[in-house]
Parts: structure tokens; sequence; C-alpha cells
């Protein structure tokens, strides 16, 4: 986004997007681990491993859609955004123990009692069913992710890293690391194919399961920097100043607070200094259309709270 830029995108698409992710890491799952059983790889049941922590993350991210967008009741005014990055976190987790931890694992087990090797044909096969399923699942991740930065006039990276949409960023990192998953259990197998040694196998293994790291800390950082709360970016916070600042009667904007609630939920909070000779149906009129031009320049933005407040300065001493 132009670094600076928020915008609403319908719920819908992202859950269509992890829903085509689940079920093509689901069936990638079962095929992965049949082969890994009849070849003896090692780097295979790793990416078994992979696929099944994969299909459990977008389980939780279905999830984390689906109640981040329950509407605002009296028990939660200011709605159920934030839980998304609750279920998303978990995800990272997923990823992390259910992918990374047994794929390491595997593969020192693999380079200290060494492995039988099997037929690899049939891990050949399937290696190249699940390139091609693991392509058009990221296709799909990237086709939105282009779609929304197009929008927005920022680079496909740059939205990625800045989108509170954490659930095409978890599409998208999860399949590209299960395409380098795929060519790095296909390297192993190789390896050991023309040596006859596991120890290519076992490399391969854990490599695959370092990437999964990397995937988990990514997304476990942005989704825990979205939980403990995350400001606009500092041109749009300008933005935003600059909007309430241009509704007559309006001075100064003595303090700024904005909050990431969830993709489509900005807040805003702003103690704003007043005309002293305004009126107070001046100053109502005042509060309504600086509301009324944020949602309208932003339209994520879902509340705004602004607090008449007296400035501070000689000029303006209050009445004693």
């Amino acid at each position: 986004m132009s670094e600076t830029d928020i915008t609403p995108k319908p719920p819908a698409e992202s859950a269509s997007t992890v829903v085509i992710a689940g079920l093509a890491n689901l069936g990638i799952a079962v095929a992965k681990a049949v082969a890994g059983v009849v070849s003896g790889s090692s780097a295979m049941l790793s990416e078994a491993a992979h696929s099944v922590a994969d299909t459990v993350t977008e389980l939780m991210l279905l999830t984390a859609i689906r109640r981040g967008e329950r509407p605002a009741d009296e028990d939660h005014p200011l709605g159920h955004g934030p839980e998304r990055y609750i279920w998303a976190l978990l995800a990272s987790v997923a990823t992390f123990v259910g992918g990374a931890v047994f794929a390491v694992y595997d593969g020192i087990h693999t380079l200290t009692h060494g492995e039988e090797p099997g037929d690899p044909l049939v891990s050949y096969l399937v290696l190249a069913v699940a390139f091609a399923l693991e392509g058009y699942s990221l296709r799909t991740g990237v086709r939105q992710a282009r779609a929304e930065a197009a929008l927005l006039g920022a680079p496909v990276g740059r939205y990625l890293r800045l989108t509170p949409d954490t659930a095409v960023k978890a599409v998208v990192l999860e399949d590209t690391a299960a395409l380098a998953g795929l060519l790095l259990a296909a390297g192993g197998l190789l390896g050991g194919q023309l040596t006859g040694s596991g120890v290519y196998d076992g490399v391969a293994s854990i490599l695959i399961g370092l990437v999964l790291v990397y995937v988990a800390w990514v997304l476990g950082r942005s989704n825990a920097r979205l939980l403990i709360g995350r400001p606009l970016p500092p041109r749009m916070r300008d933005e935003v100043r600059e909007e309430i600042l241009s509704v007559p009667h309006i001075v100064a904007v003595l303090e700024l607070t904005t909050l990431i609630q969830g993709p489509r939920e900005i807040l805003i909070a702003a103690k704003v200094d007043f005309r002293d000779a305004s009126s107070a149906r001046q100053v109502e009129w005042a509060c309504e259309e600086a509301e009324e031009q944020l949602r309208e320049r932003f339209p994520a933005i879902r509340r705004v709270y602004l607090d008449p407040t007296p400035g501070l300065g000689p000029e303006r001493e209050p009445d004693r």
C-alpha cells in the first residue's frame, strides 16, 4: 500500500483463498505420507507433516476470518476484529510445532541413524502433482494480493508486508514455502538415488524445517504486532490529521490515536481544539462532518471519536 493506505476488501475473497489452499494441502498431505512410507524418504515425511500443518493453519485462518467478521454487540462494543489475530497467531504456532519441529527432528534422526531407501518413483509423481496444486493455490493468493495492491497503487511486496489481512499473507507465504519444500524434497530424493546415501534426504528434511521456522516467525511477529495494537502508517496518520483540520471550526488536532482492529476496521480517536467563537451546535456539526469526511476518504475507518479539548497557550487561558 502506498505505505500508507488500508482499504477494505470483501471477506469472501480472503475466505475463498484460504479454502482453496486448505483443500489442496489436505489432499497433498495424504499423498505425501503414502509416498514417504513407500519410498522411506524422511524428506517426503517432512513434507507430509508440512502439508498437515498447513491444513491445520488454513482451518484456523478460516475460523479467524469468520469470528473476526462478527458485528459489535453489548459485550464487545468495538467488535470482534482483533480475535482474528489470536487465531492467526495460533496458526503460526501450528506451522512451527506441526511442521518445523517434526521436519528438523526427522532430518536429524535420518542423519544419525540412516534410512533404508525405497522406490522413489511414487515420491517423484506425488511431488509433481503437489507442485501443480500448490502452484495453483499460490497463484490464487498472489492474484488477490495483486488486485488489492493495484487498488492501492503499491507493489505486491509492500502490500504483503503492511496489510492487516494476515490470511492472505499466510496463504502466500505458506504456499511459497511449500514450493520451496517440494524442490528440497526432490533434491534430497535425487541425491539419495544417485549416491545411495541418506545424508541428502536428511539435510533436505532439516532445510524444510528451517523454511517453516522462518514462515512461522514472520507470521507470528505480524500477528503479535496487530494484537498488541498497530497504529496506521505515519503518512496515513498525517492524512487523517489533515482531513480533520480541513473541517470548519476545527483549529488544531492536539492528540491523535489510530488503531488497526482488523483488515476492514480502523479506529480514530483525537483531542480536537475548536474556535473559541464556535457554538455548541457548530461543534456538533464539525464532529459529524469530520467523521463523514474520514469515512469517505478511508472506507476502512469504522469508528471516529473526537474529544473537544481547549488548546494550551497564553492566548487560550481558561475562563475563571
